[in-house]
């Protein structure tokens, strides 16, 4: 065969298959290739060939070439849930096509606001008959440009089985699938089949193909509903039909948690040419050079030289890394150690480990079973609707990357050297790589990547250096030492300033250095009114590295530390001594200041595999938070048995998420009881609840007679009280905690939980909102709980209004009809 090649489809910038934030393509098991960020709304095809594939969606098409290649081309990811908004189809299945013939045309700004990524794939689906023989390196590609070309494997596809020696079974699959069966679900399919010997197909509407294949069972075209007939035949055919059926439950609980990312800010209202628009993922204005950084990932064989060797050498890495990470921590304030600490914890996991040692003794390599361990932890982490736990896989893709250069005996990356006032440009910026560069010239930071939570932004935030995230794929073509203006106010980078914008900025950033000045000082100080009246200032968090940032920012004590983040990913639950080590890193870190420990928050958005949930029609009303608590009792017994463990033992307080009755407190207390015993002499520790329906709200005075605070979580309570699905894409703009009955409600809360004598915190998102904060303390709020990076501005807008100025504004916002007059209201008032 003449080799075959594969022209680009799109320009943009190439980047290997291992940075698609999508673990089935990033896994190969779709098969290999590279990745595109598209600058250009048209899908060309890349070949000569013949269509093979073009679901209604029209967000992919699969194209076999005249040697029999068959490539698949999709259009962004988790594109299949716009239910084919934005994609026009120019051709249609069966079509002959030539190369670089349009194939598809989609809206770019549409995708970018909707869809989880733009990167569009190009896969080569069956490596074991064609390999990659050349490819297009990482960086700027244009249409029409050499991308791969392959040369035939000379190998010959086995067939498992014919029968004898083995069994013939038959059954049925049912397809439960809101998308039916593309591109995830396919690949998670055929990779339940690689350890069988059996040779399977799965038929529908008298078309038969393999199961082993991917783009086959594309090609099936299966929609929701569609009953496919399984047949099996070979050794392990008995097996086959369960582990179909149980990768098809797996796709359909990961589907669950897969929705179309919404912008988080509002676009720049600016369009010019030479402005690129991004989210502020760290406040500020900065002037300066442009300069890219970039990071190849070291090659890593499958095969390794025998358990003991991998192991050794994978034990080494570790040990190499741990060093490194103790010398980039060595000098600091606190943020870099927090963060790098938590890097730690993730290079001792038993569950990484576990895994990574599971594929060392099924004879891989030990790069190849860190990445497999890694790659399934990040998976599991960025299938959650919550950014929050989300962002903490760019922690683990720092570790796997740091671990592959070790392993691949890599040099540690020499640090660039940066010219002075620099912004620095990347797609996706990993910790390491930032604590790397010399901070005293860094003006500024802008990603491709959308993370705006993730630890880069903390440390971005603690330097005081500005931070765009989520900023259109050009910003890579910028060349370097270009003039940029970084503006993560207005959410753009602006190419090139003219004299007017330069002097505007330097202007906003004299301002802005007094607002600073006036910030610090807040967050050094104890929060109270103009006129003397104590509110403390609290931070949510959810690790070590979190409370390190919080304390640097002035909070006094964690209003809400989250659980959850020690049992996702897990086969099997964390054991005490386990969460009693994590909580008492977490509670060292804020030093003598309390601790508000939220016992587990699992159900709705944040499915746990050990759990073995019910299914649910709608999770947000069903097993969720304390419910599942006592659905489970020993998890709950584990939990407070560690949290009852922390030293000092006054410095836990324990909160219970979702309580509505009476009842449900009674039973933790019970437990609570019975596990301290007399081991705790006479320090009693303190239990809340969270209130976050309508039910708990409405019922506070009598729930408040029967602990010891109270902690309003304003996002479930919004949402339950408008009756507003936090994730519908239509209605989630109309979610707004302002809203008079949302703040009617918090204020009947506050009045119940002063007449029992008991404190009240908020510790929702409106908690994180300064231009809120005096409504809240108006309403009698004592405490408000935010994000580390909000504390000092929530501490200078309480302390520049008098009790008496925050009653009346929260009278004022309480007669409102509308959120929309609750917040002209704050801008009218506020400095």
């Amino acid at each position: 065969m003449t080799d075959l090649v594969l022209l680009s489809p799109l320009p943009g910038w190439c980047a290997p298959l291992d940075e698609v934030p999508d673990q089935v393509f990033a896994a190969r098991m779709m098969g290999d290739g590279l990745e595109i960020d598209p600058t250009a709304a048209t899908l060309l095809a890349p070949c000569d060939g013949e269509l093979t594939a073009l679901p209604d969606t029209a967000h992919a098409v699969t194209i076999r070439s005249p040697t029999g290649a068959e490539i698949l081309l999709h259009i962004g990811i988790d594109t299949v849930a716009l239910n084919g908004a934005g994609f026009e189809a120019l051709v249609r299945p069966g079509q002959k096509v030539h190369a670089g013939e349009p194939l598809i045309r989609f809206d770019l700004d549409q995708l970018a606001r909707r869809a989880r990524s733009l990167v569009t794939p190009v896969i080569v689906t069956e490596p074991e008959r064609f390999r990659i023989v050349e490819r297009h390196g990482a960086g700027p590609v244009a249409a029409g440009d050499p991308l791969m070309t392959l040369g035939a494997t000379h190998a010959t596809v086995a067939t498992i089985g014919d029968g004898k020696g083995g069994g013939v079974a038959t059954g049925a699959l049912d397809v439960p699938l809101a998308h039916g069966l593309h591109a995830r679900p396919a690949a998670m399919l055929a990779q339940s089949l690689k350890s069988l010997s059996a040779e399977v197909s799965l038929s529908l509407r008298d078309r038969t193909v393999n199961a082993r294949s991917a783009v086959a069972l594309m090609s099936l075209g299966a929609r929701r509903g569609d009953r496919l007939a399984v047949r099996a035949v070979g050794p392990d055919a008995a097996m086959a039909h369960e582990a179909l059926e149980q990768a098809m439950a797996r796709a359909l609980a990961q589907g669950r948690n897969v929705k179309p990312v919404e912008p988080v800010t509002v676009e720049p209202t600016a369009t010019a040419p030479d402005e690129l628009g991004g989210v502020a993922a760290s406040g500020g204005v900065a002037i300066g050079h442009s300069i890219r950084i970039a990071r190849a990932e070291p090659s890593v064989p499958e095969h390794g030289d025998g358990s003991h060797q991998e192991l050794k050498r994978l034990n080494d890495a570790r040990e190499s890394l741990r060093k490194r990470l103790a010398r980039l921590g060595s000098d600091d304030d606190g943020t870099r150690t927090g963060i790098l600490g938590a890097h730690l914890e993730f290079l001792d996991d038993p569950e990484l480990l576990a895994s990574a040692h599971s594929e060392i003794a099924a004879g891989k390599s030990a790069g190849f079973a860190w990445r497999a361990a890694v790659g399934g932890a990040v998976r599991e982490l960025e299938s959650l609707d919550d950014s929050h736990l989300a962002a903490r896989a760019d922690d683990l893709r720092d570790l796997e990357l740091q671990m592959l250069e070790l392993l691949a005996g890599e040099a540690v990356p020499v640090a660039a050297a940066l010219p002075e006032h620099a912004i620095v440009m990347s797609r996706d910026l990993l910790p390491s790589q930032l604590l790397a560069l010399d901070a005293a010239r860094i003006a500024g930071i802008c990603t491709v990547s959308r993370a705006t939570t993730s630890h880069v932004a903390i440390l971005a935030a603690a330097m005081g250096v500005p931070m765009l995230a989520g900023v259109d794929a050009e910003l890579l073509a910028i060349a370097d030492g270009t003039t940029v203006l970084l503006d993560a106010e207005r959410g753009c980078l602006t190419i090139r300033p003219d004299a007017a914008k330069i002097a505007e900025a330097e202007a906003r950033n004299a301002e802005r250095a007094k607002i600073q000045a006036r910030l610090r000082t807040a967050a050094a100080l104890d929060c109270r009114t103009a006129d003397g009246d104590r509110i403390e200032v609290f931070a949510n968090v959810g690790s070590v590295a979190e409370a390190a940032a919080a304390v640097s920012s002035g909070a006094e004590g964690c209003g809400l530390l989250r659980t959850e983040f020690l049992f996702l990913d897990r086969s099997e639950p964390p054991d005490a001594s386990e969460q009693t080590r994590q909580y008492q890193q977490i509670v060292d870190a804020f030093g003598g200041r309390p601790v508000v420990v939220r016992t587990l928050d699992a159900g709705n958005d944040k499915p746990i595999p050990f759990l073995a949930m019910p299914p649910q029609d709608n999770p947000a009303l069903g097993l969720r938070g304390i419910r599942v608590s006592l659905w489970q009792p020993e998890l709950l017994r584990v939990q407070l048995s560690a949290i009852l463990a922390v030293r000092p033992a006054d410095r836990c307080r324990i909160l219970l998420p979702m309580v509505n009755d009476i009842a449900e407190i009674q039973a933790v207390r019970r437990i609570v009881d019975e596990l301290a015993g007399s081991s705790r002499g006479n320090t009693r520790i303190l239990l809340g609840i969270m209130i976050e329906t309508p039910a708990s709200a409405i019922n506070a005075a009598r729930l408040a007679r029967q602990v010891d605070f109270l902690s309003i979580g304003t996002n479930d309570l919004t949402q339950y009280v408008l009756a507003i699905d936090r994730a519908h894409p239509t209605l989630a703009a109309g979610l707004d905690a302002l809203h008079p009955a949302v703040l009617r409600l918090i204020g009947d809360v506050c009045t119940a939980a002063q007449a029992a004598r008991r404190g009240v915190a908020v510790c929702g998102g409106l908690a994180s909102d300064p231009a809120a904060a005096p409504i809240l303390v108006g309403l009698g709020v004592g405490e408000l709980s935010a994000v580390p990076a909000m504390i000092p501005a929530i501490k200078d807008a309480v302390r520049r209004r008098t009790l008496a100025q925050c009653r009346e504004l929260a009278r004022e916002a309480l007669e409102m009809d509308v959120p929309a007059a609750v917040h002209e209201l704050l801008a009218k008032t506020g400095d």
